[in-house]
């Protein structure tokens, strides 16, 4: 039975829970005193249960655990109607999906609100919903207007999941999904990260809709809502970001290329994000990030769209090895001319690379493109074999499949955002060409 007098569902409130306007419960002691505390987070459990974040509320639990009832007050910020719940506790957890998903999302408030880690959840805590009561309004207010967020379209997200899983190219597959998700949702910007070699960080292979691709920019694991979502593989969405500050801090282009960090792409003022994991087989493949200037722009019925778009994208990463040629695709920016000579500056102690005194790129990116264009200098050579990069010894790949395609895509996207005099071309099924403008010079330091 609905616990709603007028028989409607109680996944009718889910914006109410979205955080906007927190949530309040009130209970009373034994002797009747009333205590009312603010909440974190609601969390929509099914169409009878909800569960509330339990943080610092002892008094809150002193009085739920002997009068076995208490009241919840819910906002919808969109609109401003008010309900009241008449909640019942039915258990604690500690573990397992919902305190998980609700651990996640509580850190990126944290984040978001400058507290660090200070708003930790003890448990999330599972109350059944006996009555939802709609709270009268004392007459009609005008709301600003303000755009609902787009209907997520099935059909339209079958078909680009079906395509994407179908895609032999990495770097077409990538845009693909970003296009296609603006496309059938209306996400403007949006991102995809992977996975660095050593799994403490995310590096962006693949943007749209910012003025900087941002290719090669990284986020630590457990830093803001794209790394809490690889963190806590599971996703996590913010609807509402102006009562916080922006967890990246903007540098200038220059001071990037000094302190070897490339600018993450974003927007100034961000006011909702929705961060979901790619996972295969349990392992963390890469991020999934949207974002948008509009508060409550992501429901969750986004993110339940976007988490399905992920699935064929993890896998299509997890799973490459020796790809097919790629489809006609659009062709990349003409080579630079005119160059004489270009230095390339190798730093072995984290194999970064600078181009003529520009920070490039880092780490197995960086170690790959030595290992080319040393074999292009000594041999002549221009085309590469997948395999024969796979067992060169000084590439020392971590033993993951996915590594050296998804490692070659990076360092190919970054040579074309940077124009630089050299270009990486897919020449085949695990054939890759090296096209190089002018002569390269290495320089080694420590």
């Amino acid at each position: 039975m609905s616990p709603w007098l007028d028989g409607r569902n109680l996944s009718d409130l889910r914006a109410c829970f979205d955080g906007v306007i927190p949530s309040i419960v009130a209970t009373v002691d034994e002797a009747g005193v009333p205590n009312v505390s603010y909440l974190s987070q609601v969390y929509y459990v099914d169409e009878a249960h909800v569960a509330l974040s339990n943080q610092f509320f002892s008094k809150t639990a002193h009085n739920v655990a002997r009068r076995r009832r208490a009241t919840l007050m819910v906002v919808d910020a969109a609109s401003g109607d008010q309900y009241v719940l008449d909640i019942e506790p039915v258990r604690q957890e500690n573990d397992g999906e919902l305190f998980a998903r609700m651990s996640a999302h509580l850190d990126a408030l944290s984040s978001r609100d400058g507290l660090g880690g200070v708003m930790k959840l003890r448990s999330a805590d599972v109350y059944r919903v006996h009555a939802v009561t709609a709270v009268p309004s004392p007459g009609a207010i005008e709301m600003p207007p303000s755009a609902p967020p787009r209907a997520v379209a099935l059909e339209l997200l079958a078909a680009l999941a079906a395509e994407l899983a179908a895609e032999p190219d990495a770097g077409a597959m990538l845009d693909r999904a970003l296009e296609g998700i603006e496309q059938a949702l209306g996400v403007a910007h949006a991102m995809l990260l992977v996975s660095d070699e050593a799994g403490e960080r995310l590096v962006t292979l693949a943007s749209r809709g910012y003025p900087q691709g941002g290719v090669g920019s990284e986020v630590v694991l457990g830093e803001g809502v794209i790394g809490l979502a690889g963190a806590s593989r599971r996703p996590v969405r913010i609807a509402d970001m102006s009562r916080g500050r922006r967890y990246v801090a903007a540098v200038s282009a220059g001071q990037a290329e000094v302190e070897r960090h490339i600018v993450l792409p974003g927007l100034p003022m961000p006011q909702s994000q929705l961060a979901v994991p790619l996972l295969r087989q349990g392992r963390l493949i890469g991020v999934l990030f949207a974002e948008s200037t509009e508060r409550s722009a992501f429901s969750h019925e986004h993110e339940a769209a976007l988490s399905l778009i992920a699935l064929p994208l993890a896998a299509g990463l997890g799973l490459r090895d020796e790809p097919e040629a790629p489809k006609a695709v659009a062709a990349p920016a003409p080579m630079p001319v005119g160059h004489g000579s270009f230095r390339l500056r190798h730093h072995r102690f984290d194999d970064a690379v600078f181009l003529d005194d520009a920070y490039l790129i880092k780490g197995v990116a960086g170690r790959l493109l030595m290992l080319l264009v040393e074999g292009y200098r000594r041999d002549g050579r221009t085309e590469f074999a997948n395999r024969d990069i796979r067992r060169a010894p000084e590439l020392k790949l971590p033993d993951l499949k996915d590594n050296l395609e998804t490692r070659l895509l990076l360092l190919r996207r970054r040579l074309e955002e940077k124009q630089a005099p050299l270009r990486l071309v897919p020449a085949g099924r695990g054939l890759v060409r090296l096209e190089v403008a002018g002569t390269p010079v290495i320089e080694r330091a420590g």
